[in-house]
C-alpha cells in the first residue's frame, strides 16, 4: 500500500463497508490534531465495527461513530470517529460505496 493508499477496511453493524486511508491516519495522530489516538487504532477499528452511529443532521452523508472503552488516557471514555458515506464508480461505471473515516478523536463523555 502506498502512503494515501487504503490501510484498513472493515464493516460497521449494519454490513456497511468503511476504509481508513494512510493519509487519514497521519492525520488523525498528527501533532496538531489527536495524537492520543496513536495506540488506539485497533479501538478505532472497535468503534466502527461496534459503537452506535447517529447521522449528521446538516450533512446526511456524514455519520458519527461512537464507542465507550475503559483504557483510553486523560480520562477520555469513548472514541468517536466521523465517517462520509459517498459513492464512486466502479470500471463498468456503476456507483459503488465509497465509506471513509474522515478523522477520529477521545473524549470524556459522562
Amino acid at each position: 500500500m502506498t502512503s494515501t493508499g487504503i490501510r484498513w477496511t472493515t464493516h460497521d453493524r449494519y454490513s456497511n463497508e468503511i476504509y481508513l486511508t494512510h493519509e487519514r491516519w497521519q492525520h488523525i495522530i498528527a501533532s496538531i490534531n489527536h495524537p492520543n489516538m496513536t495506540n488506539y487504532e485497533e479501538h478505532l477499528k472497535a468503534t466502527i465495527r461496534h459503537g452506535t452511529r447517529t447521522q449528521d443532521s446538516l450533512n446526511p452523508q456524514k455519520y458519527r461513530y461512537v464507542n465507550a472503552f475503559n483504557d483510553l488516557p486523560a480520562d477520555n471514555t469513548h472514541i468517536i470517529a466521523i465517517v462520509l458515506f459517498r459513492f464512486r464508480e466502479n470500471s463498468d461505471g456503476k456507483p459503488i460505496s465509497n465509506n471513509y473515516i474522515v478523522t477520529a478523536y477521545q473524549k470524556q463523555i459522562r
